[in-house]
């Protein structure tokens, strides 16, 4: 539906005038410029640069004067027609009049602490969203405040009214879906209350806090302005009588929820109750509450500090037993969470020593999740006690055997930089390799059509195979 927005005489007239003074003013500028310049050649030859750029930005504005004079005086006592689909302002306005984040013209501009300048309502979803960078610079935010930026929405304005256009509303552009009102903020607080009295209002509670924190971002942020909150919330879980199946699965699964807000990842894992709850979780909570449990460490281990936090606790074991039992439910999330923790350098070792390269080896096998696995088994492959367990554990002829059959270029990837580590480490290992050449050509082929790091490892393995065979040739 087109808006039609009627510039009668006396608007039009009143245009035409501000604009012409408007013009003057940057002509009488230009000729003073001009004056300037030839009565002082001494001082403008050395400072061109600045005369040149006051003196091109006056003349461009001139052409933006007499371009808006010819515009209004071609639509004076006609109807301009504002068409939402196909003249919508926003495609037509300056760059810095447009929302980094909608594209359109800015009803509500508002500047964030980098001092980028955003429309209000689309900023605001942003931060709820539990962000803390700024969009367009990706700097972290050194606080959350916004702040009106009354010059750019005089600006815009003053473009709209030379146009014709109705100005933006910067009331009507609030949005507030997500906001929690004061009466969301008792509710909160009523919920947690709760979490110390009877079995049936701890169930009831600990299934809407699941909800609100699933559904509303501002639910998950408000746990991260209380260092009591979390506690609260799992006082259950606490109980040495037990707790509720029920509960622990709400209660755990909206502790997930709460950790999904990058601003709460490091208060939540560092609560010293949370991971050794988790860990509890993992070994004896329902199939969705433990696989609830291990998406909430993988969550948690985004931040570095968690990773080692996490280690440390022991976690690692309870996740490659959770992998090892295979259920369909948990093997994956148990599985993100062990990548993600062994990036850093102790939990290889930690993982290896756990037995995570034969309970990983033998899913491989099953073909189980061997994706995962197989960028799991690269990264730990990397420690000396995993080198020497894969040939133990009959792992060359496997990865041998994806290397032909995949056709996914990083299986064949992961598989052929292994063996390579293998063979660095075990010579003997030479052989078989040899063996699979001759059979299949597999590394010659490799060599020629996997990726550019699949391409370097098969052609040094099939390097260290030349060099061995000369050898022997020469010793005999």
């Amino acid at each position: 539906m087109a808006k039609t927005v009627v510039i009668s005489e006396i608007d039009s007239t009143k245009i035409v005038v501000e604009l012409k003074k408007e013009l003057l003013i940057l002509v009488k500028a230009l000729l003073e410029d001009e004056q300037d310049n030839n009565n002082n050649e001494f001082i403008i030859r050395n400072s061109n640069t600045s005369f040149n750029s006051c003196y091109l930005d006056a003349i461009d504005k001139a052409k933006e004067v007499l371009s808006c004079l010819k515009e209004v005086k071609l639509k004076k006592t006609t109807s301009f027609k504002v068409d939402d689909d196909h003249n919508d302002p926003s495609l037509c306005c300056p760059p810095e009049f447009r929302c980094p984040l909608s594209k359109r013209l800015m009803k509500d501009p508002v500047i964030i602490s980098t001092g980028q300048t955003y429309d209000r309502p689309f900023i605001q979803q942003w931060l709820k969203a539990g962000h803390r960078v700024c969009p367009l610079t990706q700097q972290v935010l050194s606080h959350s405040v916004i702040t009106p930026n009354y010059l750019i929405r005089e600006l815009i304005s003053q473009w709209c009214k030379i146009r014709g256009i109705e100005s933006p509303d910067p009331v009507a552009s609030t949005l507030n879906e997500d906001e929690l009102t004061e009466a969301d903020r008792d509710q909160f607080v009523s919920l947690l209350d709760k979490m110390s009295k009877t079995i049936p209002e701890q169930k009831a509670a600990a299934k809407e806090l699941r909800l609100l924190t699933k559904r509303m971002p501002s639910f998950r942020a408000y746990f991260g302005e209380s260092n009591e909150a979390i506690p609260r919330l799992l006082k259950p879980l606490t109980q040495r009588s037990g707790c509720d199946p029920y509960i622990q699965e709400d209660l755990i699964t909206t502790l997930l929820n709460i950790s999904i807000h990058d601003s709460n990842k490091k208060l939540v894992a560092e609560t010293p109750m949370v991971v050794p709850l988790l860990i509890d979780a993992l070994n004896s909570g329902s199939p969705e509450t433990r696989s609830n449990a291990a998406a909430a460490l993988f969550t948690l281990s985004a931040l570095d500090s968690n990773k080692t936090l996490i280690g440390k606790s022991g976690a690692l074991k309870s996740l490659i037993d959770l992998l090892d039992e295979g259920h369909p439910i948990t093997a994956k999330d148990a599985a993100s969470a062990i990548f993600n923790l062994c990036i850093v350098q102790e939990n290889k070792s930690r993982a290896v020593r756990e037995g995570a390269v034969s309970v990983i080896l033998k899913k491989i096998k099953d073909g189980v999740h061997v994706d995962e696995l197989l960028a799991i088994l690269a990264m730990i492959s990397t420690h000396q006690r995993a080198v020497e367990e894969l040939p133990e554990l009959g792992g060359v002829p496997v990865l041998l055997s994806i290397i032909r059959e995949s056709s996914c270029a990083r299986n064949r990837e992961n598989c052929i930089a292994i063996l390579y580590t293998i063979c660095v480490n075990d010579r003997t290992k030479l052989r078989d390799l040899r063996e699979e050449e001759r059979a299949y050509g597999t590394l010659s082929l490799l060599a020629e059509d996997g990726t550019s790091r699949a391409k370097r490892k098969a052609s040094g393995i099939l390097e260290r195979l030349n060099r061995a065979r000369n050898i022997t040739q020469t010793t005999r």
